[in-house]
């Protein structure tokens, strides 16, 4: 599987970067295949539900097997695939064949219905029924989205309307959520601590406080009114995971 998907592309990818984009098959930066990804699933007009669960498939295959035994880009397009028919936002395969296709080798026409596409469309097919079985069927993922969700119509009344609406927390926070699904640490923490850390950062990042609270005591840290097992050497830990996702990505191949 792995050889069919680097020969349909490897027509192009000698090529290098065009326009100064991302050149996925050239790069070596780390979890470039992840942000192969998410910009296919932008590309594709998929919700960020449906994207972050596409990310979760893809780190819990690979945390089951050796990536050099499979084509990351390929598993990465049956996921996105794979998400659209879990998250009731579906995708025709066509478009993810022509999405990936087009990423992968930059200014390409889309595939002409000849032995190149269908080869490439039995391979996203054939490794969607091997995610599947890899994982063993089980697919339910319970996301960080509705905890979070849930902890900013609690701090909205909080923090006041005012601060609210003058700093943009819930957008800051759910960025660095979508971000953090970059990395495969995310498979190893809970939803609802991942989501108080989102939040936490973000209102950092503004200095903002919960009033009536003090970060420095565990006894009056504002997340103990929604998790009472989150400890403060946990909340620093997840922290510094989410903004190494940030460190791992070079300026020359920040954008896609």
């Amino acid at each position: 599987m792995k050889d069919v998907v680097i020969d349909l592309h490897a027509r192009e990818s000698s090529k290098g970067a065009k326009n100064g984009v991302t050149d996925y098959r050239k790069s070596k930066e780390p979890g470039i295949s992840v942000r192969f990804l998410f910009e296919c699933s932008i590309k594709l007009n998929q919700k960020p539900l449906t994207s972050a669960m596409a990310a979760v498939v893809f780190h819990r295959f690979f945390k089951e097997t050796d990536k050099a035994n499979y084509d990351e880009f390929l598993i990465a397009a049956s996921a996105l695939y794979l998400a659209g028919k879990l998250k009731d936002d579906p995708v025709k395969i066509r478009d993810v064949i022509n999405v990936t296709h087009n990423t992968l080798n930059r200014g390409s026409a889309p595939l002409e219905l000849d032995d190149e596409y269908w080869a490439f469309r039995d391979a996203i097919i054939q490794a969607e029924l091997l995610i599947t079985r890899m994982l063993k069927f089980d697919l339910s993922t319970v996301h960080p989205h509705k905890y979070m969700l849930h902890y900013m119509k609690s701090l909205q009344g909080w923090l006041g309307m005012s601060v609210w609406t003058n700093y943009p927390i819930a957008k800051t926070s759910a960025a660095f959520l979508q971000d953090f699904h970059h990395s495969p640490e995310i498979l190893n923490f809970k939803p609802s601590h991942v989501a108080i850390c989102c939040l936490s950062l973000a209102m950092q990042v503004f200095g903002v406080q919960v009033p009536l609270t003090n970060e420095s005591d565990d006894s009056t840290n504002w997340y103990n009114a929604f998790v009472s097992d989150l400890t403060k050497a946990q909340h620093w830990e997840l922290s510094e995971k989410i903004l190494k996702i940030y460190e791992t990505t070079r300026d020359e191949n920040k954008y896609f």
